[in-house]
């Protein structure tokens, strides 16, 4: 397969509208909402969204990167993220010219604008989970401010067998570039959503889903002896685990609608986690 490669010597082509300004938190959460896109980081990332199906807009990357990326480009060539029906674009540019353009090092090969897909309700994206078998464990992230925070949670979703990932109105972005760069791109792997309301958890219950809040409470029980209730151990259950956002964890509406509030027994004298190692614990603890 023949690609050709747009070459580029100016930071302001117009055609590079997409990547420029990178390091600006603001603009690019504005723009990457506005042009409907995110950011994809390094081979790695970038094959494993292609292989999502996730239609890149172009690629852009210095010239000794080439090489590396051709094989993943080529099996981008059926995914066509131009609006004009043409072949996805591959810019390729100077290394000095890309780090005044994004503001830092491309050591990690590249970097595609990947057009932003539509998201599922939540209905069907948990019967559609585990190849259509339904979920049987999922998680809720309540409010999550830091998008490495996000990241590092998909990435234990995926290891530790979560089945589907639901972000709450105020999330952080599971798309932006952190958090898909943390997450070594598992947030295409692990099916997700937002919530348009919450807490609204009538959806979940009337589901049949048992919703676990993991949360400091006087009333809360033990991580293990909630691992050995029915809830967990039936082969039919279906298990939410909800997690707070950092600082001030879960809103008080939330753990009393939930169906058990759960803590994570702790030694040392240490009284909480970090909401990506807490989630990394619950999900080894409650796996189906």
């Amino acid at each position: 397969m023949i690609i050709p490669l747009e070459t580029l010597d100016d930071v302001a082509d117009p055609r590079l509208a997409d990547y420029t300004r990178l390091t600006d938190v603001a603009l690019r959460r504005r723009l990457e909402t506005e042009r409907g896109l995110y950011m994809a980081e390094s081979t790695k990332v970038i094959t494993r969204a292609v292989a999502a199906g996730h239609a890149p807009r172009s690629f852009l990357m210095a010239p000794r990167h080439w090489e590396q990326m051709r094989p993943v480009i080529a099996a981008a060539s059926g995914c066509d993220g131009r609006d004009d029906g043409g072949r996805v674009p591959v810019f390729i540019a100077p290394e000095e010219l890309l780090e005044t353009l994004t503001g830092f090092h491309l050591h990690r090969g590249a970097l595609a604008a990947m057009n932003r897909p539509a998201l599922t309700g939540v209905t069907e994206l948990l019967a559609r989970a585990r190849g259509g078998a339904g979920a049987r464990r999922i998680a809720i992230l309540e409010d999550l401010v830091d998008h490495t925070n996000v990241g590092a949670v998909f990435r234990s979703a995926a290891a530790l067998g979560i089945d589907a990932v639901l972000v709450t109105p105020h999330c952080a972005d599971p798309l932006y570039r952190r958090s898909v760069r943390v997450s070594m791109g598992t947030v295409f792997q692990v099916p997700w959503t937002r919530i348009d309301r919450w807490p609204a958890l009538d959806e979940l219950h009337v589901g049949g889903w048992t919703v676990a809040a993991l949360a400091l409470a006087d009333d809360s029980v033990g991580l293990d002896d909630f691992a050995a209730s029915p809830a967990c151990t039936d082969p039919e259950g279906r298990v939410a685990v909800v997690l707070g956002t950092e600082g001030d964890g879960l809103g008080r509406r939330t753990i009393t609608a939930a169906d058990a509030v759960v803590r994570i027994p702790m030694a040392g004298g240490v009284d909480s986690l970090n909401v990506a190692a807490a989630a990394a614990v619950a999900f080894w603890a409650l796996r189906a």
